[in-house]
C-alpha cells in the first residue's frame, strides 16, 4: 500500500517515477511470545493511514469477537490471519505486509515468538536488513529474546531496534527502561549487532510508534517510523565483488543468447571480463539487457540478462564472476546450521544441499559445537534437535562456489533438504572452507604402532620427546634462536629436528599462500610432522609466525599438551622492522604483500604461552638458555 500523495490525482506518471526512486527496506519484528509484534505492525499501518476503510471496518467487528485488547481496536488482527492465530492470540506463520511513506518503501515480516516456530523466524529474517526486537517491559529479556537476537546476528542483520514495549504497564518508568537496556547490552556483548537503537514505546496506545506521544517526554530519540525512514541500510551492500547466479538461459531466437539472473553483489559493465564457474571459461560482457532497454552499468539487486562476446557454455546454476575476483571453492565447508526439522540430525545422514550454484548431495560430516543461546557458550554435541544452532562441517559431492556468509549473504548461504520428504530441514551460513584440522581420514585406514616403546627410546636418546614452537612477528628472531637451540641440543648429545618456517614453505607447504586459511594449514602440517617426530622419541623445534591464537591452540591439542612448549618472542614491531633484511615490512606498507601479520593482518598475542622472550633486550645465548631451562624443568632433557 502506498502513501497518500496529491500526485496520484494530478500526475500519475510523476507519482510512479517518484515511487520507483525510493529505496526499499525489508525489516522484521521478532521477540518472545506476546511481546506485541503484531500489534506494533498494526499500529504502524494504522497511524500511518495505511489501512483501507473496509479493512478498518472489518477490524472493528473482529475486535469485538476475537480481539484481546479490551475496549481498544485489536490491531494485531491485521497480521494474524490464520484462524489458529486469532483464536490463541499468537503468531504462527510469517506474515508479510508492504507499505510506503513519502521517504521509503517497506516490506515487513511479522515472525512468530514461540520457540517451536523458530524456523519460521529464520525464514522471515533471511532477506531482511533490519530487525525490531520487541521486549515486554514487564518481563525483560527472555530466552526467546536472546534466541532471536542471536539469529539476527547470525544472519548478518546489523541494524537492530530494541523496542521495549508495553511501557504503559510499568507506569512509563525510565528506570525500568534503563534496567532492560543494561540487561540487553550485557547479553549482546558477544553478538555482532552493531549499535542497537533502544526505544521505549507502547504499541497498543501508539506512543513512540509513529508519533512521540505524551508519556515519554524523558526520551529524546526519534519514534520508530522516523528511525525506519532515515536509518542507513546501504552501507552493507557489496559493490566490489561481482557475483551473478544464472537462473535462466534466454534463447528467444537464433540471433540472441542471454543469461538471466539477479546480481547478488558487485558492479558490471559492458566489456568487463568475466568467468563462468565452475567451468572456468572466460569471456566478456557484451550487453546488459532489461525490459526498459540496455544498461551501461548494473549493480546489486538488479535483475538483468547479460550477453557474452564469446560462445561459451553457461547453464542454469552457474555463477558469473569477475575474472580477477573469484569466490572460494571447496567440497567441505564449515557452516553455522539452524536445524529446522523435528527429526533429530545425526552426522553422516544424506541430504540435498541447495545453494546459488544448484543442488548437490551433502552430509553433515561433523558437529564442531552447539551454541547455548542463553550464555553463547560452545557445547559438545553428537546430534542436533529442532531449533538447535551449531557450527558443523558440511561435505558436498559437488564443489561449492561460495563467499563467507559474513561477506555475501547470497553466495554464502544454503539450505538442506530431506531427500525423501522434500522438506527443508536446515538453513546454513558458510563460515569458510573446512579446515583440514577437522577432516576425517578415509575409512579403512589403520594407524600402525611401532615395535619400539617410549621407554626404550628415552633410554637410548637420554630425553623425552617434545615440540618447541617459536612464534612471533617476522624478524623477531625465531629462525636464529631455533638454529642456536638445535646446535646446543646437538652438542649435549640430544636428537632433534628443526622445522623452519621458510624451509617448510619451500617444501611440504609450497602449494600454500599466506591467507589465514593457508597459514592454518601450514601449522597443521608442521604439527603433524612434529607429532610423528615426537613419536620417534625426538625433539622438534618449529619456528613459525603462526599468528592465530585458536590455530596455535589446535596445534597444542594435536601434539598433546604434555609434549608441547610454546615460546612467544615478544619483540616490539619497531625492532622487527629495523631488523627486517628482506624489506618485507616496507613491501607490506606499500600494499605489495597482502595479509602480512602486524601490518595488514592481525597477530594475536599468546596468553597461555609457556615462555616469553624479548629479543630486543635478551641476546641469543640467553634466550636459548631460558628454553633449555624450561625443557629441563619439565623433564624433557636428562643430563
Amino acid at each position: 500500500m502506498s502513501h497518500q500523495s496529491e500526485l496520484i490525482a494530478t500526475d500519475i506518471g510523476a507519482y510512479l517515477a517518484e515511487h520507483e526512486r525510493k529505496d526499499l527496506l525489508r525489516f522484521l519484528t521478532c521477540g518472545s511470545v506476546d511481546d506485541g509484534k503484531s500489534t506494533l505492525i498494526g499500529r504502524l499501518l494504522h497511524d500511518s493511514k495505511m489501512i483501507y476503510e473496509d479493512q478498518l471496518a472489518t477490524l472493528h467487528v473482529d475486535s469485538t469477537t476475537m480481539g484481546s485488547a479490551g475496549d481498544q481496536v485489536d490491531l494485531a488482527l491485521l497480521m494474524d490471519g490464520l484462524k489458529a492465530e486469532r483464536e490463541q492470540g499468537i503468531t504462527i506463520d510469517v506474515a508479510y505486509r508492504y507499505f510506503s511513506t513519502a521517504r521509503r518503501k517497506f516490506i515487513i515480516a511479522d515472525t512468530p515468538g514461540h520457540e517451536q516456530y523458530t524456523r519460521n523466524m529464520v525464514t522471515g529474517a533471511s532477506t531482511c536488513e533490519l530487525a525490531i526486537i520487541l521486549i515486554d517491559a514487564r518481563r525483560g529479556v527472555l530466552p526467546q529474546t536472546k534466541r532471536h537476537s542471536f539469529i539476527a546476528s547470525l544472519l548478518g542483520i546489523r541494524n537492530v531496534v530494541v523496542a521495549i514495549n508495553k511501557m504503559d504497564l510499568v507506569d512509563w518508568s525510565e528506570n525500568r527502561f534503563d534496567e532492560i537496556c543494561r540487561e540487553y547490552r550485557e547479553f549482546s556483548k558477544g553478538l555482532d549487532l552493531g549499535s542497537p537503537y533502544f526505544l521505549p514505546m507502547s504499541a497498543l496506545l501508539g506512543d513512540n510508534v509513529v508519533d512521540p506521544g505524551t508519556e515519554l517526554d524523558w526520551f529524546n530519540g526519534p519514534p520508530l517510523m522516523e528511525y525506519l525512514e532515515t536509518v542507513d541500510v546501504a552501507t552493507g551492500i557489496d559493490f566490489e565483488h561481482f557475483r551473478m547466479p544464472i537462473q535462466l538461459v534466454v534463447r528467444p531466437d537464433l540471433g540472441f543468447r542471454g543469461f538471466a539472473g539477479t546480481i547478488a553483489s558487485g558492479i558490471i559493465r559492458p566489456g568487463d571480463e568475466v568467468v563462468s564457474l565452475p567451468s572456468g571459461v572466460r569471456s566478456s560482457i557484451g550487453r546488459i539487457v532489461t525490459f526498459d532497454g540496455d544498461l551501461d552499468v548494473a549493480g546489486p539487486g538488479r535483475a538483468v540478462t547479460v550477453t557474452l562476446n564469446d560462445e561459451i557454455d553457461v547453464s542454469r546454476g552457474d555463477l558469473l564472476v569477475k575474472a580477477s575476483d573469484q569466490p572460494h571453492r571447496a567440497h567441505d565447508v564449515d557452516a553455522m546450521i539452524v536445524w529446522m526439522a523435528d527429526v533429530v540430525m545425526e552426522p553422516g545422514q544424506q541430504y540435498l544441499l541447495h545453494s546459488t550454484n544448484g543442488f548437490s548431495n551433502a552430509t553433515i560430516a561433523a558437529i564442531r559445537h552447539r551454541v547455548d543461546i542463553n550464555t553463547l557458550e560452545h557445547q559438545q554435541a553428537s546430534v542436533l534437535g529442532l531449533n538447535d544452532i551449531a557450527q558443523c562441517t558440511v561435505r558436498s559431492d559437488r564443489e561449492l562456489l561460495f563467499d563467507p556468509y559474513s561477506e555475501n549473504r547470497h553466495t554464502g548461504s544454503f539450505i538442506l533438504v530431506d531427500r525423501l520428504t522434500n522438506a527443508t530441514v536446515a538453513a546454513g551460513m558458510i563460515v569458510g572452507a573446512a579446515s583440514a584440522w577437522d577432516r576425517t581420514p578415509e575409512t579403512g585406514l589403520v594407524r600402525h604402532v611401532s615395535g619400539i616403546d617410549d621407554t626404550e627410546r628415552a633410554i637410548r636418546y637420554g630425553q623425552q620427546p617434545c615440540t618447541v614452537l617459536l612464534t612471533g612477528l617476522t624478524a623477531a628472531g625465531k629462525s636464529t634462536i631455533a638454529t642456536a637451540l638445535e646446535r646446543e641440543l646437538f652438542d649435549r648429545g640430544k636428537v632433534s629436528i628443526r622445522l623452519d618456517g621458510e624451509n617448510i614453505r619451500m617444501g611440504i607447504s609450497r602449494d600454500l599462500g599466506f591467507s589465514a586459511e593457508d597459514r592454518s594449514e601450514n601449522l597443521r602440517r608442521v604439527s603433524e610432522v612434529a607429532r610423528l617426530v615426537n613419536n620417534q622419541g625426538l625433539v622438534a623445534v618449529a619456528a613459525l609466525v603462526a599468528p592465530n591464537a585458536e590455530v596455535r591452540g589446535r596445534a597444542r591439542e594435536l601434539i598433546g599438551s604434555d609434549r608441547y612448549v610454546e615460546v612467544f618472542l615478544d619483540t616490539p614491531i619497531e625492532v622487527c622492522r629495523r631488523r627486517d633484511p628482506n624489506g618485507l615490512y616496507e613491501a607490506a606498507d606499500r600494499g605489495e604483500i597482502a595479509q602480512f601479520p602486524g601490518v595488514s593482518a592481525p597477530y594475536e598475542r599468546p596468553t597461555d604461552m609457556d615462555l616469553r622472550l624479548d629479543t630486543s633486550v635478551q641476546d641469543v645465548p640467553e634466550c636459548v638458555s631460558e628454553i633449555l631451562r624450561i625443557l629441563g624443568d619439565r623433564g624433557f632433557l636428562r643430563g
